[in-house]
């Protein structure tokens, strides 16, 4: 469900490792390590380390990035944007009443629905974005070179796609809605990190005043979708 392009390194070194054999140990390709007499551990330890890596930078409920891997790509991304120009908008996205879905049909169910949410997020942003669980019930997705205006639109997309989730119950269909805060900054705006999500949960506050179920964004010129 989770996006892939966003990768830690867990190899540091480059080409292939030797012992004094001749034998290959290690390649930092994942060639086959068949002609080595240690391969079946060094795979093992291999899948080990990967999943340890996942576990790192991963929810383990909804697969997305979690909070710990969502401020390294937030001051990655805000790096690049001075460096090489354009904007970068976050959009920060709650759903609305979900206590009321854990009080009402229990917290299994509540789980259903942010897997559900989750893969929504996946499914309707691009490859190059950024998917991340908050925290509870709040998500937050990163997205580079988008202006203010397009992070609008993206911003309502998803507002829309949440909406139309169902989730099947014995006692009716579950529906939820969510408020989304959006902000964009550009590299001309030399922001910190902190400031950026701190702007875009206000906007998030603004939506949930407006009524929720309701995208209210701010960048170059405040946006009132």
């Amino acid at each position: 469900m989770v996006n892939s392009d966003h990768k830690f390194p867990l190899s540091s070194g480059g080409g292939a490792s030797s012992g004094e054999s001749g034998k290959t140990l290690l390649c930092s390709d994942g060639a086959s390590l068949s002609d080595c007499d240690d391969a079946p551990d060094v795979c093992r330890y291999r899948d080990e380390l990967e999943v340890l890596r996942q576990q790192v930078v991963k929810d383990p409920l909804t697969g997305l990035f979690n909070i710990r891997y969502f401020q390294m790509a937030l001051e990655r991304e805000i790096e690049r944007t001075e460096r090489s120009g354009g904007a970068l908008s976050l959009a920060m996205i709650d759903l609305d009443h979900f206590k009321k879905v854990n009080d009402t049909w229990g917290h299994e169910v509540g789980n259903q629905v942010l897997q559900t949410v989750a893969g929504t997020l996946v499914k309707m942003t691009r490859k190059i974005d950024v998917q991340c669980r908050y925290g509870g019930e709040e998500f937050a997705v990163l997205l580079p070179s988008a202006s203010a205006s397009v992070a609008a639109m993206v911003g309502e997309r998803l507002r829309q796609a949440i909406s139309r989730c169902v989730i099947p119950h014995e006692s009716g269909d579950i529906r939820v809605t969510a408020s989304i805060g959006i902000a964009t900054v550009t590299n001309l705006d030399d922001i910190a990190p902190e400031r950026l999500t701190d702007m875009a949960d206000q906007q998030l506050y603004e939506a949930k005043l407006s009524g929720r179920n309701c995208v209210r964004g701010i960048g170059a010129n405040v946006i009132d979708v």
